[in-house]
């Protein structure tokens, strides 16, 4: 019979219980970054909708989508395939039994972080020129 009288304790550990480790958070950011690039590919499938239509709803589209919040989700978007892309090639690497030791999978994850947030850089300043 289970215990009813539990006291105080908590049922499940918390996120509040836990400090944040390079081993679990690219897990939880490969996650969220691929909802993320579901919600751009919406963005960008309305974009293309708008072209399609033609002048002025196309016009009303690209304001949006050209404005400093419509910027900021495309730069965001960005991120999120850079990172989506490299965390992938790096469970791919894994997928082939290779760089399990600890140390390697903190170097791999702080490197993906890294790594996606200067391809973004690099990619936004290709566009700007």
């Amino acid at each position: 019979m289970a215990d009813v009288n539990r006291g105080d304790r908590p049922l499940s550990p918390h996120l509040d219980i836990y400090k944040p480790q390079w081993t679990w958070v690219p897990s939880i950011t490969h996650r969220i970054t691929g909802c993320g690039l579901t919600a751009g590919a919406l963005l960008l499938v309305w974009w293309l909708l708008g072209a399609a239509v033609g002048g002025d709803y196309f016009a009303m589209v690209d304001g949006v989508a050209s404005s400093w919040i419509g910027l900021l989700i495309w730069f965001g978007c960005t991120w999120a395939l850079m990172y989506h892309a490299l965390n992938g090639v790096r469970h791919l690497i894994w997928d082939s039994g290779r760089m399990f030791e600890m140390e390697t999978v903190e170097a791999s994850a702080k490197g993906v972080a890294y790594s996606s947030i200067g391809l973004t850089v690099l990619v936004w300043l290709g566009l700007a020129l």
